[in-house]
């Protein structure tokens, strides 16, 4: 979901990464002592780049962003209540995030590739790497300072 807009493409993503597991599973080779932990990362590497060329076949070119009035509020919060936003939450907000930037910042932060990856992986510049990175960053704390502020709201309108 992470790199998904909606649930039909994460099942497609799926999907297809599942099926080139399976054409090439007879490529594995375990290099460490573990081969289930190899058999895991060689999985997931498989299903990244499938969501990789999802990416690039669909969304590539989609750049905008739809980012509502509320989103763009910048609200002063106690920081002890972003730490009980959810991951689902977090992951909300990601999906929001364009096509770009979603894309970039699942594969910098949450999977570990370096600038230099992404950009070879996706066919953009370093530097529009660093940059979507930054703007995604800065979406994603002004959308969940709104969703905690708005939560904060509920709770003393209750």
């Amino acid at each position: 979901m992470r790199y998904a807009k909606n649930n039909d493409d994460a099942v497609e993503i799926l999907n297809d990464g599942f099926l080139k597991i399976f054409r090439e599973i007879s490529k594995f080779n375990s290099i460490h002592n573990s081969l289930t932990a190899d058999f895991k990362g060689w999985i997931k590497r498989i299903v990244i780049y499938t969501a990789i060329d999802h990416y690039r076949k669909y969304d590539k070119h989609n750049h905008h962003a739809e980012i509502t009035d509320a989103q763009l509020e910048t609200i002063d919060s106690d920081e002890s209540q972003l730490a009980k936003i959810s991951y689902k939450e977090i992951i909300d907000c990601v999906q929001q995030l364009s096509p770009a930037y979603r894309t970039v910042f699942s594969l910098f932060v949450l999977d570990g590739f370096s600038h230099e990856e992404i950009s070879e992986q996706i066919g953009i510049a370093i530097g529009t790497s660093k940059s979507n990175l930054s703007k995604a960053r800065q979406h994603l704390q002004k959308m969940l300072l709104a969703k905690n502020n708005y939560a904060m709201y509920e709770r003393r309108a209750v």
